[in-house]
């Protein structure tokens, strides 16, 4: 029913795209479980693909974007932390510079003190 001058207007409530909000989710979510054993990777790898998804179906693009930039941030840490790692671990390997057992050990101690048995 409407009265004379006025007009109903019904508007549709915004729908927001679920893989958008999954994917800046898994991005945001990655960094800080990067701490444990790289999770984060996965989940960062999960959110770029939602995001990319999301960019080609969905109608929350910026909030898709979002994700994917969140996600290939979490990425780049975590495939820098990998690289220092492996180096860090290449070094220890070093025959030339750690000759015996002992010695490698005594790297590995070093170089990965929160990696010690207890």
């Amino acid at each position: 029913m409407s009265m004379s001058g006025y007009q109903i207007r019904s508007t549709a409530p915004t729908r927001r795209n679920g893989m958008a909000v999954a994917s800046l989710a898994l991005g945001l979510s990655g960094l800080p479980l990067l701490l444990f054993c790289g999770a984060g990777m996965i989940a960062a790898l999960v959110g770029l693909v939602l995001g990319g998804l999301a960019v080609k179906r969905g109608p929350d693009r910026a909030m898709a974007v979002g994700g994917i930039v969140a996600s290939l941030l979490t990425l780049a840490v975590g495939g820098a932390v990998l690289v220092w790692l492996l180096s860090q671990a290449a070094e220890c390997a070093d025959p030339v510079r750690y000759p015996d057992d002992a010695a490698k050990q005594e790297c590995i101690e070093r170089e990965f003190p929160f990696a010690q048995r207890r």
